[in-house]
């Protein structure tokens, strides 16, 4: 049901998937792992999808937050588990009693872990947050727990690929004016306009920062609407979508 990282699933300390839209109990255009309540499907469903998730990777709780696109990181430490509607785009910690989620339709999940320090992280990364470096205030979080950049390992999970994410050049403009480094992930395509390629620059700027690698499991969202929910397909089909979602945990 979840996809893996082959770097991420070298280390035994982990457990991990990147949740696609199958093996829920939702129905129409929430079928069927949606996990979100914001896009208009059941309360009720959408507690029974996130156990289904929790329990395929062990029962542990699994914890979220309220996504904006912005670059904060909330870490969780001994004591009580942040509430749900806490305003951030990534999560860190060293505690091995919980998982760590990130909800996704065409932004990019990412999962790290410093397996030598015990350390993890879920991000969400859509093209506002990756240009404004939710990846690297992602991993200075994981450092402040005693992880170190040089050890900590990165997946990209499923997110909307560089050519079905056309954007024009007003977003462009936006994106080169807070992340000049962002210029690279940018294409154009013969008569047609500017396009973004996102799991390109976040692997990019994965380099830039330090990290030794990343795994870009290339699977794009938007190609793959049967696996996958996108925001842009069923935008562009006329419909609703829901949301799936990419956690790792301690094992």
């Amino acid at each position: 049901m979840a996809k893996t990282s082959d770097a991420l699933g070298e280390t035994t300390t982990i457990r991990h998937g990147f949740f696609g839209r199958q093996g829920g109990v939702s129905s129409g255009e929430f079928d069927s792992l949606n996990v979100s309540v914001s896009t208009g499907d059941t309360a009720d469903n959408v507690k029974k999808n996130r156990s289904i998730v929790a329990q395929s990777l062990g029962g542990a709780p699994l914890v979220t937050l309220k996504q904006v696109h912005s670059t904060r990181v909330v870490t969780i430490e001994a004591g009580a588990l942040p509430d749900r509607a806490i305003e951030a785009d990534a999560l860190v910690t060293r505690h091995g009693d919980i998982l760590i989620g990130v909800l996704t339709a065409d932004c990019a999940p990412l999962l790290l872990v410093d397996p030598h320090a015990g350390i993890i992280g879920a991000a969400h990364a859509g093209w506002a947050g990756a240009v404004n470096g939710i990846l690297e205030n992602t991993v200075t979080a994981m450092e402040a727990l005693g992880g170190q950049r040089r050890n900590i390992l990165l997946a990209v999970g499923p997110t909307i690929s560089g050519k079905n994410y056309e954007v024009g050049e007003e977003f462009k403009a936006k994106a080169l004016a807070a992340n000049p480094a962002a210029a690279d992930a940018f294409f154009t395509p013969p008569g047609g306009k500017a396009h973004f390629d996102l799991p390109a620059f976040l692997v990019s700027d994965a380099q830039r920062i330090g990290l030794p690698a990343a795994d870009n499991l290339s699977l794009c969202t938007y190609a793959q609407p049967d696996a996958f929910f996108s925001h842009r397909y069923a935008t562009h089909k006329g419909t609703r979508t829901g949301r799936q979602i990419s956690v790792i945990g301690m094992a």
